[in-house]
């Protein structure tokens, strides 16, 4: 049984799953917003929040046990070669960017849904202002995953800073 192929297939499977859950979680909100009816885009919320639950944060351990697994059980140097190092370092990144803005965002604009439907007090201008940073921190969050995804499917760069 070969191990390697099948850490880096978990490790794919784990990649698609997260890639999808965070662009389709932006690509709902959008949709929601539309209908302008605030029962929906509370819901669509409460949905991306369930979603991350279920998919992006499981989906970020089983991606770095699996991708650690499989280089490690391949005998390739993590930190000393590019086309791992450079997307550990933009995966990293994205991790933040959820953990610290995508995250309080998405409680933010939940919070202020459910208040602004059981009060009837609704102004659109401070959503979309929550909104507009919620997509950008999101996109951010997807963005630098899918240069990791073309990083480590290329093989480039073939050397990190720490190759020497």
């Amino acid at each position: 049984m070969n191990y390697y192929l099948i850490l880096k297939v978990v490790h794919l499977l784990a990649v698609v799953a997260f890639l999808g859950n965070i662009a389709t979680g932006l690509f709902w909100m959008k949709f929601a917003v539309r209908t302008d009816d605030l029962k929906i885009i509370q819901h669509t919320a409460s949905g991306i929040i369930a979603s991350d639950r279920l998919f992006t944060i499981p989906g970020v351990i089983i991606i770095t046990a699996g991708g650690f697994g499989a280089a490690l059980y391949a005998g390739i140097p993590l930190l000393k070669t590019g086309w791992i190092f450079w997307p550990i370092i933009l995966f990293s990144l994205s991790g933040v960017f959820f953990a610290y803005k995508v995250v309080p965002l998405q409680s933010k604009m939940k919070r202020y849904l459910a208040a602004s439907i059981s009060n009837n007090n609704f102004e659109k201008n401070k959503f979309t202002g929550l909104l507009k940073q919620w997509e950008f921190w999101g996109f951010l969050a997807l963005v630098t995953p899918v240069i990791s995804f073309f990083m480590m499917i290329l093989k480039w760069p073939a050397e990190s800073p720490l190759a020497w």
